[in-house]
């Protein structure tokens, strides 16, 4: 089974598990429904549903499309808007591959006698002894093994990722090769239901809760007003409409007072946060140090980790980096394998404790 969304990665996908010998049928997941025109490069448009179909039919494999819009709703968008009420920066696309793709199309792929779930994702799968773990991508660029580290471990021997191996451009060469509708196709850089990545729109339609409140600096010193603390996350600098000798950032949110925290920029760099809700590949030792990526975009740095009770893990960084965000992954690897991640709940920085935890020690 592929999950084809109709780009080009999941296209080239299915065409070389076929070249390799493998009967291949393709899923196309209707995930939301998009009313907006400006929204078709999203993987929810029905315009992709159908380059999904299309590929199939140049293959001359089965192509089915299954409607999970509820449970998508649910277990993605709910999330999404519900992070953002409480000051959080979510990430659904890591909420989307765990519930949806390695949770439920596995199951999907059982009852249908079906023994491997293939996607279009720029990441490796690697067997060592009995345990599967994931790689990342060969393509530095493009490696979305970040997205997965929320798979559960005992699902990984299901999964295929063909096209982990290669970089973006040998894909599209081989779509070219394979003659695939989606050689050309843009890709979309946007969350998918979230038209035009304009989240502050999405939120107010889907009704997010929201009331203005103050801006302050470090001190509690008040410096403006904010239009709602789920339409900023830290690390912000645009948008925020206050007039300065410098250039502000969000530094802390406080949706307990309704406060929004801003300062320069070097009040952004923290020296050591928490995850929760950690799901680990390879067991951690206490005090081991890895790599740690809190963001997709970001280069990897070596942090220290730290068991805490409740499975929580405290990562205290080597060097302080900046913009670490509650609610986002933070996710740990040893050189190219990924170990594992968590949920980011709360930091630690120079001006003090950013959020509400205690460290072991």
């Amino acid at each position: 089974m592929v999950a084809m969304s109709g780009g080009v990665d999941s296209s080239v996908a299915a065409a070389l598990l076929q070249e390799q010998g493998y009967e291949v049928i393709g899923i196309t997941m209707r995930l939301w429904t998009v009313d907006n025109d400006s929204a078709r490069r999203s993987c929810c448009s029905l315009d992709d549903v159908e380059d999904a179909r299309r590929v199939a039919d140049s293959l001359g494999i089965p192509h089915y499309t299954l409607n999970m819009k509820e449970s998508f709703r649910e277990n993605v968008v709910d999330y999404f808007v519900d992070e953002y009420e409480r000051g959080n920066t979510p990430n659904p696309c890591i909420a989307c591959n765990r519930v949806l793709k390695f949770e439920m199309l596995i199951e999907k792929a059982k009852q249908m006698g079906i023994k491997k779930l293939a996607t279009g994702h720029y990441a490796q799968i690697e067997k060592r002894g009995e345990r599967y773990l994931i790689k990342r991508g060969v393509d530095q660029n493009k490696d979305q093994s970040y997205f997965l580290f929320d798979t559960p471990p005992k699902n990984l021997r299901y999964i295929l990722f063909p096209i982990g191996g290669l970089t973006k451009d040998e894909t599209r060469e081989k779509a070219k090769r394979f003659g695939l509708k989606t050689a050309e196709k843009q890709e979309s850089q946007e969350i998918c239901f979230v038209p035009e990545d304009d989240y502050k729109t999405f939120l107010t339609r889907y009704g997010v809760k929201h009331e203005k409140g103050d801006f302050v600096n470090s001190s509690g010193e008040p410096l403006g007003k904010h239009s709602g603390v789920p339409f900023y996350t830290v690390g912000q600098r645009r948008g925020l409409g206050i007039g300065h000798s410098h250039r502000l950032y969000v530094t802390e949110i406080k949706p307990e007072s309704n406060v929004i925290v801003v300062g320069p920029e070097e009040e952004l760099l923290t020296e050591s946060m928490v995850a929760t809700n950690t799901t680990l590949h390879l067991p951690i030792a206490d005090g081991d140090t890895l790599l740690i990526k809190v963001r997709y975009r970001q280069e990897p740095v070596k942090g220290t980790l730290h068991h805490l009770a409740g499975g929580e893990i405290r990562v205290d960084f080597i060097e302080p980096i900046k913009a670490v965000a509650p609610g986002q992954a933070a996710v740990f690897y040893a050189d190219d394998i990924l170990v594992g991640g968590g949920w980011i709940t709360s930091f630690a920085s120079f001006r003090g404790e950013g959020g509400k935890y205690e460290t072991a020690d």
